[in-house]
């Protein structure tokens, strides 16, 4: 009886736990360059001399759906998309580096290129600064042009850092930023192409993933059940037993 109360019992934990992914990328499926998650449960047996068959459900792996989202055009000179596989980095609050595609950049008052959240993008030679009153320009090879009012004068400011880790070797932090599991930095990779003024949306596809909502609520409904009925033939049985 106890063999069913734990597997419906941990199913049920786990389902309720998918069902909170899901709605997390429905609600960024509108956030630039996002990358939806991906769980997937499956049984453990219980490692117990006293328990040999007894069995769990875990998730087993929260995966990361790398598939490029649609690039959009905006017209704004700070927006960069990453056309096809690879990253651009950021500088974290800690001094780290992470990677991300949310390429909707800004200016701080200092004159700092920065994320949308203050942190600092990486160039070739550290964050990049943008002079006052200049016209920026950023090319498929992620060198940032700066053009003084008039046209007259063209300076090259910097380049972003691109690079393009093996996927499976990609962590989502809690920030929504990915790192490199060994938490080391990704070199260079010149291959991977920019385009000025365009930003990558979510590929977060939302028919599919409220089409899993219904699905995994269905299953939570399945597994209360079959602890309901656990409970009902544990009544059952103990009625009989007292009537011995």
């Amino acid at each position: 009886m106890d063999r069913l109360i734990y597997t419906a019992m941990t199913g049920a934990k786990h389902t309720l736990g998918q069902q909170g992914a899901v709605a997390h990328n429905i609600a960024n499926a509108t956030s630039t360059g996002f990358r939806a998650e991906m769980h997937k449960l499956r049984g453990v047996e219980v490692l117990s001399e006293s328990l040999p068959s007894r069995a769990f459900v875990v998730d087993a792996s929260v995966a990361t759906d790398f598939t490029p989202g649609a690039i959009n055009f905006t017209g704004n000179s700070f927006d960069v998309a990453v056309e096809g596989k690879g990253w651009l980095a950021v500088q974290t609050p800690d001094g780290r580096e992470a990677y991300t595609r949310n390429g909707s950049f800004q200016v701080s008052a200092n004159g700092i290129l920065q994320t949308r959240n203050g942190l600092p993008v990486v160039g070739d030679g550290g964050p990049i600064t943008i002079p006052p009153d200049n016209e920026v320009v950023i090319g498929a090879d992620g060198s940032i042009s700066a053009i003084e009012p008039g046209g007259a004068v063209v300076n090259l400011v910097g380049q972003l850092k691109r690079v393009n880790p093996p996927e499976q070797n990609l962590v989502r932090g809690e920030d929504g930023l990915f790192r490199l599991r060994n938490g080391g930095v990704a070199p260079v990779d010149d291959t991977v192409r920019t385009a000025g003024g365009y930003l990558e949306s979510s590929n977060v596809n939302v028919v599919d993933q409220l089409v899993q909502m219904i699905s995994l609520a269905r299953q939570f409904e399945m597994q209360t059940r079959m602890i309901q009925t656990a409970e009902t033939n544990d009544q059952a049985a103990a009625r009989v037993l007292s009537n011995r």
